[in-house]
């Protein structure tokens, strides 16, 4: 039989991890960190199609590969998400849209974005901290559950496979923020279809 204090550490590592999976995001025993988001984001010339170079583990991502992130400007003064990946079990082609908005002022770099199509649509960050638009962008999420928080970050490029000195410039965005590479998995990019 379980002691209380027991039943109470087994029902919080439970809760933890059914929200880690509904964030699909990294567990982190402590509160989000403090990072530095880059000033004057401007949304316009960050839309368009990215690539998924890197990223911390995600379930709804598991076993994806040729994974894309395009973005376009709603009339609403939204962002359209439409988020594209190819199992590399089954061959099979998936795509999930979403929404994402400013927290503040329209040149603020922390968005909040929206997936209604998920069983429980929970608004997430998607805190852009650092780009120059044209080849990267290091994207940062993170969302504190008292004594824990749940983590993610990417790495995404314009190029399927960017040149080294294009990582190397968001390694530093990384370094700088003290957030861990030890995480990051490479998506693969190779043999993926043309259009995805």
């Amino acid at each position: 039989m379980y002691s209380n204090t027991c039943y109470k550490m087994l029902q919080l590592s439970l809760i933890l991890m059914m929200v880690s999976v509904t964030m699909a995001q990294v567990p982190f025993l402590g509160v989000c960190p403090n990072v530095e988001t880059m000033p004057n984001f401007d949304v316009n010339k960050y839309a368009g199609k990215w690539y998924e170079v890197e990223r911390y583990f995600a379930v709804f991502e598991f076993g994806g590969k040729c994974v894309t992130a395009t973005y376009t400007m709603n009339d609403n003064g939204t962002i359209g998400i439409l988020n594209k990946q190819i199992s590399a079990i089954t061959g099979v082609s998936s795509s999930i849209e979403g929404t994402a908005k400013p927290i503040g002022k329209s040149d603020d770099p922390k968005l909040v974005v929206t997936f209604p199509s998920i069983p429980l649509p929970l608004d997430a960050p998607y805190w852009v901290l650092d780009t120059d638009y044209e080849t990267y962008s290091v994207v940062w999420s993170c969302t504190n559950f008292g004594v824990f928080s749940v983590r993610n970050a990417w790495i995404l490029t314009r190029e399927p496979k960017p040149p080294v000195p294009v990582l190397e410039k968001a390694y530093q965005v990384l370094d700088k923020n003290n957030i861990s590479r030890a995480y990051f998995i490479r998506t693969d990019q190779k043999n993926c279809p043309k259009g995805n």
